[in-house]
């Protein structure tokens, strides 16, 4: 667990920030749930707001300096962009981006060389 506070490179920052953003929507639909309630409850919107706010700029900042670090083409750093808008896919696009090795260190460890004979 405590690997996922490890911020010493892009692609681990991109990770965390990923993870916290697609939370961070939940808890502002949530807090938007609750102020369409017969008696609402205005206090999680504004404070889930700000919170959804400095993660997205986070995950923002984080995926353009992954994008000069690993020389990923622009469309990859569309996606991850996109990615920040649309709820939850910000960890969709997290595991896409490691499962593919454009994360760096994240993604698939190379297969092991055969041992010769």
């Amino acid at each position: 667990m405590g690997e996922i506070f490890d911020l010493s490179t892009a692609g681990k920052r991109v990770r965390l920030f990923g993870i916290l953003e697609a939370i961070s929507w939940a808890l502002l639909l949530t807090g938007s749930v609750l102020k369409r309630l017969p008696d609402p409850i205005t206090w999680p919107v504004m404070v889930f707001g700000l919170l959804h706010g400095f993660v997205f700029i986070m995950f923002a900042l984080n995926l353009l300096l992954a994008f000069r670090e690993y020389g990923w083409p622009a469309k990859t750093l569309l996606i991850g962009l996109a990615s920040a808008i649309v709820p939850f896919s910000s960890y969709w696009f997290e595991r896409w981006a490691a499962r593919t090795g454009q994360l760096g260190e994240l993604g698939p460890a190379p297969a092991p060389a055969p041992a010769g004979s």
